[in-house]
C-alpha cells in the first residue's frame, strides 16, 4: 500500500491562515480523514485490499486493488464490483451522520455539540451532491450502472455533474459576496479541478467507444 501526500494541501492550509480560518480547516480535515477512514474500513469488510491512501487538501483519498472476479458477477447491467463501490461510498458520509447523532444524544456541551453537528453536516451534505467523484456522484453512477449499463451511466453521470457543480458555483457566489468568504472560492475552486479532471477522463473513454463502435461496425460491412 501507497501513501502520498498532495502538495497543494500546504497551499489551503496557508490561505486558511491567512483568512483567519486554520482552525476551522484543520477541524474538518479532521472529521473529513474519519469519513476516509469509513471508505477504507467498508472496502477491508468487502474483501478489497488498499491500494493507495493520499492525503489531500479535503482529507483523505482511498483506492482499492481491483478484484477481478468481481467483474465476472452481474448485477443486471453492472457487476459486483459496481455494488461495492456504491456501499464503500455510501460509509464516508454515513460515519458523519454517526457522529452527528451521538452529538446530539451524548454530547452536553453546548460549544462542542454545535461544532460536532456544524463541522460533520456540512461534509456529510457536501459529499452526497451528485456530482462525480464525490461520494453522491460515486452513489450515482453506480446506480445508473445498473439500471443502464456502463456508457449510458458514465454519460449521464457527467452531464449531471456538471449541471450540478454550475448550480453549486452560483450559490456559493452568493455566499462569497454575502460573508466575504474567500475560502468557499478555493474549495469551488478545488471542486472545479477535479471534475475538470473527471472531464478529460470522460471525453477520453467517449472517444474510446466511438473507435470500438466503428471497428464492429466496419467488421459487420465486411
Amino acid at each position: 500500500m501507497r501513501f502520498r501526500i498532495d502538495l497543494k494541501i500546504f497551499l489551503f492550509l496557508i490561505i486558511f491562515y491567512i483568512t483567519k480560518q486554520f482552525e476551522i480547516y484543520v477541524i474538518m480535515i479532521g472529521f473529513a480523514i474519519l469519513h476516509e477512514i469509513g471508505h477504507l474500513l467498508m472496502g477491508i469488510f468487502l474483501g478489497l485490499k488498499p491500494e493507495k491512501i493520499e492525503l489531500i487538501p479535503m482529507g483523505l483519498a482511498v483506492s482499492f486493488k481491483v478484484n477481478i472476479t468481481d467483474f465476472n458477477k452481474k448485477k443486471k447491467r453492472g457487476n459486483v464490483k459496481v455494488l461495492k463501490e456504491i456501499f464503500i461510498a455510501i460509509a464516508g458520509p454515513a460515519v458523519n451522520l454517526l457522529i452527528i447523532f451521538i452529538a446530539i444524544f451524548f454530547v452536553k456541551n453546548e460549544t462542542l455539540k454545535n461544532l460536532l453537528i456544524y463541522a460533520n453536516l456540512l461534509i456529510f451534505i457536501f459529499n452526497l451532491l451528485p456530482i462525480y467523484p464525490l461520494d453522491g456522484g460515486r452513489i450515482l453512477k453506480g446506480i445508473l450502472h445498473i439500471i443502464l449499463g456502463r456508457k449510458e451511466s458514465i454519460k449521464l453521470c457527467y452531464n449531471i455533474s456538471m449541471i450540478v457543480t454550475i448550480i453549486v458555483t452560483a450559490v456559493a457566489s452568493i455566499g462569497i459576496l454575502h460573508y466575504k468568504n474567500i475560502a468557499i472560492f478555493f474549495i469551488v475552486l478545488y471542486l472545479w479541478i477535479i471534475i475538470l479532471r473527471e472531464n478529460i477522463t470522460y471525453r477520453k473513454i467517449e472517444k474510446l467507444y466511438k473507435e470500438i463502435s466503428i471497428k464492429l461496425n466496419e467488421k459487420e460491412d465486411f
